[in-house]
């Protein structure tokens, strides 16, 4: 990919560096640090819980007391990509494309470039983490452990999610369930194996009954969001058992995002009880609370007024749930969020150019 701008430049570098979640992003992390130079770098390392090793960065230059630019390095999985995820190239239409062009990539680049470009007056600090689309723990260690991010006094913190540049003032936070049944391997002709998934069948059907509760009763709902029912997604895997075997381990996997105004008690309880009555285990990861700012916040108004864009709320979740420890958080970033997550995954690119002076008058604004 042959291109002269500076912000399309580092986020082809970022995409041709594989850093899918389940991978060590040291490799993605250097090659952000070697754009760092002048800044107060501070590496967060840590081991997530498959034992791989991760690095979080905070870098500041410039005052203190301003605001910050946050994005993640992690990508979800290569699925279904046709095209090679990690060879960038820019269509003919002017778009970006490789696994993590959109979400978020970059975005990274152009709040990078943006902090690079901030004059010496201007306090700017990039808040970049790891496992956003799984646990988000970069961010929750950026937010519980980072000295240098903690020293700075920020005013606010936009996390540069593809919105198309219209802030976002809240979204949902997940609690992701893991729920297992156990059974016995065997040959399946022989009648000596226990199927796990039989096991499995009973709270499945429960969880039927909440995801349908959750479309249909408004007490769960919230009508400042667009859908206004929360996500209950389902993922079941027998683990690689062949068909003529009785499956040994059989695990479903749900994802169950609410924003603030709903309480996820009632769900709580009910996925709880159902894997008692089961008699299988539950695991549960918790996010951090749903942030949503006011419509009036000044943070909000800010971002309002350097779009000219009305402020929204979105269904999905960002880094916000856990950086909003250090600061308000609004979501604000370029490109359009329906090819994130898909084997077509593209940003265009002037919109990633044309976001670095945005970024840099919201810096500025301290």
């Amino acid at each position: 990919m042959i291109t002269t701008d500076p912000v399309l430049r580092l986020a082809a570098d970022l995409i041709a560096i594989d850093s899918r979640s389940s991978l060590s992003n040291l490799p993605i992390a250097e090659r952000v640090e070697q754009e760092l130079q002048g800044f107060e770098v501070e590496r967060l390392d840590y081991t997530d819980g498959n034992g791989v090793a991760k690095r979080a960065l905070v870098a500041h230059k410039g005052p203190k007391g301003g605001y910050a630019l946050s994005g993640h390095m992690d990508t979800v999985p290569a699925t279904g990509w046709e095209s090679a995820p990690w060879t960038p190239r820019i269509d003919d239409q002017g778009f970006l494309h490789g696994l993590g062009s959109v979400d978020m990539k970059g975005q990274v680049a152009a709040a990078i470039i943006a902090a690079q470009r901030a004059p010496a007056d201007v306090g700017a600090t990039l808040l970049i983490t790891a496992d956003e689309e799984t646990t988000k723990q970069g961010a929750a260690i950026i937010a519980k452990q980072s000295a240098l991010a903690k020293s700075l006094g920020l005013k606010g913190i936009a996390v540069a999610e593809p919105t198309g540049l219209v802030p976002v003032r809240g979204h949902r936070s997940h609690i992701a369930f893991t729920a297992m049944a156990r059974g016995l391997q065997a040959h399946s002709s022989t009648g000596k194996g226990i199927n796990a998934n039989w096991k499995l069948l009973p709270f499945l059907a429960a969880m039927r009954a909440v995801h349908d509760e959750l479309r249909t009763n408004p007490a769960l709902q919230d009508q400042a969001y667009d859908p206004p029912f929360s996500d209950f997604n389902l993922v079941l895997d027998n683990h690689g058992t062949a068909m003529n075997v009785t499956v040994a381990k059989a695990s479903a996997f749900i994802k169950f995002r609410y924003s603030a105004k709903v309480d996820p008690q009632p769900i709580l309880h009910a996925v709880r009880q159902a894997a008692r009555e089961a008699g299988i285990e539950l695991a549960e990861q918790h996010e951090g609370f749903p942030p949503e700012l006011p419509a009036d916040h000044p943070l909000i108004a800010l971002a309002v007024a350097l779009t000219n864009q009305p402020a929204r709320t979105a269904p999905y979740g960002t880094d916000a749930s856990e950086l909003q420890a250090l600061a308000p958080c609004v979501i604000l970033g370029p490109g359009d969020i329906s090819t994130a997550h898909t084997p077509r995954e593209c940003a265009r690119a002037q919109d990633l150019v044309d976001a670095v002076p945005v970024f840099g008058r919201f810096l500025a604004s301290a």
